[in-house]
């Protein structure tokens, strides 16, 4: 008798609610032990793979590669048995007994102290189950748009609330603005979202905040590779589920010089052939709120300096011959990084962050430095913890391997929480300068420009000497003019002159 257990996508971080299946590591009829890779998934942060917390055989995948997936909702079955052959569709009450299981105490998915849940790091989502609410008719809806909210107990991480926190109050005159994602959101937005409650709905809410369209994986994914919006497409199938056939039909529907796409707001957006809509998720959404959040949140004030680096970069020289640094990259980034080390400890309530809630500063007894990095899914922060504990050695075969980590999208999800302060060299773009926007939760950020080779005036004379340009913005909320201006010049004086660290 098979005894099926189905793995529930955990919380791979803090606080996440969702995370999208990048690959399948395993197939139907395939013997699985415990903490075997199963799949790999990409999340707001980084991709991880997901180990397995039983042993036995993959009898069914839930999901196909490319679907976005609520934390908490089953992905995977796996029957302990250990058949070889995919166990044939079971009875409701095995059914439900698999839901049910639960890994044993530890492993990923199982019980842990407090009530949570097992995750890859943090404490996890709470232990509920993600339900589909009920499909409403549209006298349904506009009934509920004018009955008072009674909400459930919130419950974020494990996709069991009907919407996140922005959409968890009922617009009355009590209602107080609600902090989301670094913003303040008064009752304005609000009565917005609940006038779009009042929209008749044909499709289901999947359990973050948007509706989603009725439609099987295969479905999805022979839409998907068509450039087929589900949410356009009205589904024949039993409850309006969406059919291949349905896909056809508005495929030959669509003009040959492009198609009207709706939008969120109602209006409709043409789209001409040769266009490409890239799909918002992953870690460019996760950036794009973000970003959001820190340049309307924090009043960021921006700072330049030009620096003589010629002696640095005759340091540099030096030191890549030396034994402790054989094998590891010395590059103007490192010098750049330990010159900010030293000027943080100089000043540290640069190395900041303000607490909205409790209304304090917090000054950060070590610095996470963060090092911001482009990759293939989008711009990363990942962070080195403590970084002011490392010798120049040290932090040079860091700061290898954690660009060489994220360039390759394998970043742990702690590596990026906890940063304190960021640089972000833009020089190997060729790049002078920028006006870096802040990390959120952060109180300063410092964009490296391109070192080139200008004419300069050295010893009162116009010589050639190798320039470069430094941007630092700060949240002015907690780090004044005068306090940006003497770190930055700190970090300039490091560069320029690099015997200058012994002072500090």
């Amino acid at each position: 008798m098979p005894d099926l257990r189905q793995f529930k996508l955990p919380d791979v971080g803090e606080g996440l609610t969702e995370g999208e299946i990048l690959q399948w590591l395993v197939a139907v009829g395939d013997m699985v032990t415990v903490n075997q890779p199963l799949c790999e998934v990409e999340t707001a942060k980084a991709a991880v793979e997901l180990p397995s917390p039983y042993a036995g055989t993959v009898t069914e995948l839930l999901f196909e590669p490319g679907t976005t997936v609520d934390v908490g909702t089953p992905i995977i079955t796996i029957d302990l048995g250990g058949d070889a052959a995919p166990a044939p569709a079971a009875p409701a009450s095995a059914s439900a007994s698999a839901e049910e299981a639960e890994p044993a105490a530890g492993l990923i998915g199982g019980p842990a102290p407090g009530g949570r849940t097992s995750v890859l790091v943090g404490y996890g989502p709470r232990n509920t189950e993600a339900k589909r609410r009920p499909r409403r008719t549209g006298a349904s809806v506009a009934a509920r748009a004018t009955a008072p909210v009674v909400l459930p107990e919130a419950d974020y991480g494990s996709g069991g609330t009907e919407r996140p926190p922005l959409l968890a109050t009922a617009p009355d005159v009590t209602t107080k603005p609600v902090r989301h994602g670094g913003l303040e959101i008064g009752r304005a937005a609000e009565a917005h979202a609940a006038a779009e409650e009042a929209v008749p709905a044909r499709t289901a809410d999947h359990g973050h905040g948007r509706v989603r369209p009725l439609a099987k994986p295969p479905v999805r994914k022979y839409a998907k590779d068509r450039g087929v919006d589900l949410a356009l497409v009205r589904g024949s199938g039993e409850d309006g589920v969406i059919t291949r056939a349905d896909i056809d039909a508005a495929l030959s529907a669509v003009p040959e010089r492009g198609h009207a796409r709706e939008t969120a707001g109602g209006h409709a957006r043409e789209t001409a052939v040769g266009d490409q809509r890239i799909p918002i998720k992953g870690v460019r959404k996760h950036t794009a709120a973000a970003m959001v959040a820190s340049a309307f949140t924090a009043p960021h004030v921006t700072e330049f300096l030009t620096v003589d680096v010629t002696r640095m970069m005759k340091l540099r020289e030096r030191l890549a011959s030396r034994p402790e640094f054989r094998g590891v990259k010395v590059s103007p980034l490192l010098f750049v990084a330990k010159a900010l080390l030293l000027a943080a400890r100089r000043h540290p309530m640069v190395n900041s962050s303000w607490d909205e809630a409790t209304q304090e500063i917090v000054v950060h007894g070590q610095v996470n430095l963060g090092i911001a990095a482009a990759t293939p899914r989008g711009l990363v922060v990942p962070n080195l913890k403590d970084a002011g504990r490392l010798s120049l050695a040290e932090l040079a075969g860091a700061l290898a391997e954690l660009t060489e980590t994220a360039r390759a999208g394998k970043t742990a999800p702690a590596d990026m929480s906890g940063g304190t302060i960021t640089i972000t060299n833009v020089g190997v773009f060729g790049v002078d300068t920028g006006t870096p926007i802040l990390n959120p939760g952060e109180s300063a950020i410092l964009a490296f420009g391109a070192v080139r080779e200008m004419p300069w005036v050295h010893k009162g004379k116009i010589a050639v000497r190798q320039v470069t340009q430094l941007g630092l913005s700060f949240d002015h909320r907690i780090v004044d003019g005068e306090l940006g201006s003497r770190f930055l010049a700190d970090v300039g004086t490091i560069l320029h002159d690099p015997g200058t660290a012994l002072a500090f």
